[in-house]
């Protein structure tokens, strides 16, 4: 346990908490004392070709955070029913009083893997509507009761997809920029309230079994990359010359965050090994 809880007293909410990146800030939260709303849609979505966060991934992530002596709300919802958001939000503050951090990681990696005039309408408006709109869902569901706080910090997870195009990827490349283009929006759009609003870029990140991640894998299984190959594959492309781990990610959120980034706003903050430097 740090001897420094820095976000000792806050409350903290969390989108695809199940696992991966998720479940690394989450834990890396806990650990800083923060208490936590984390959600999660714990269930296959019809058009994603791999599974989701599972109910049982969400609760293991509540018991790892609950060992840190935080209090832990786990909810289920999709960030695609603004009901559902809503609901949340209610909840939320209905035990906490508050909701001081704001976490968007919730997203999907396919359906990918083809040019763009191969996608379909289902297709496109899938990936836009979980990693884009999901966000904006959340923000707006969110902000007022910041506003009625003059306070905040919202953390939107995006990608070097954000940043620069990759092939056969033009869904998720379009959200990832949309998702950038929406936090300097509301940078400026919140900065009179105090409240903040930054995205995170990670590059390619292992996927760590501890985690139950499995992003990467599913990135290459869309590009048809061999899975026991994958990670020396993705490595080639690393400036550093490994993987970004999802605590290096998480580390950074936790800075976002807190007190320490109380003038951050509107910033683009890649976690990538210098992928987007070249």
């Amino acid at each position: 346990m740090p001897a420094l809880r820095s976000l000792q007293g806050r409350t903290v909410m969390l989108t695809g908490a199940a696992r991966g990146l998720g479940r690394a800030c989450a834990v890396k939260f806990a650990a800083h004392g923060a208490d936590l709303v984390l959600v999660d849609v714990a269930a296959d979505i019809d058009g994603v070709p791999y599974p989701l966060g599972s109910r049982g991934q969400l609760a293991h992530t509540a018991a790892l955070c609950e060992e840190q002596g935080v209090a832990v709300l786990a909810l289920e919802a999709d960030v695609r029913d603004g009901a559902a958001v809503a609901t949340v939000v209610e909840r939320t503050f209905d035990r906490f009083g508050a909701i001081d951090v704001l976490v968007n990681n919730g997203g999907i990696a396919a359906p990918s893997g083809k040019p763009v005039h191969e996608i379909t309408e289902a297709e496109w408006s899938l990936m836009l509507d979980v990693d884009l709109s999901g966000a904006w869902r959340m923000m707006s569901a969110v902000l007022p009761v910041m506003i009625g706080r003059q306070s905040g910090s919202i953390i939107n997870v995006s990608s070097t997809a954000g940043l620069v195009g990759y092939r056969h990827f033009a869904g998720y490349v379009a959200a990832k920029h949309g998702l950038i283009g929406l936090t300097k929006a509301a940078a400026l759009d919140y900065a009179p309230y105090r409240i903040r609003v930054n995205a995170l870029c990670p590059g390619s990140m292992r996927d760590d079994p501890v985690l139950d991640g499995r992003m990467l894998s599913e990135i290459a299984r869309s590009l048809d990359v061999a899975v026991e190959d994958h990670e020396k594959i993705f490595v080639q492309a690393q400036p550093m010359n490994e993987l970004v781990e999802a605590s290096e990610v998480a580390g950074a959120a936790l800075w976002l965050a807190g007190d320490d980034s109380r003038q951050v706003t509107g910033t683009v903050v890649p976690v990538d090994g210098g992928f987007t430097a070249r």
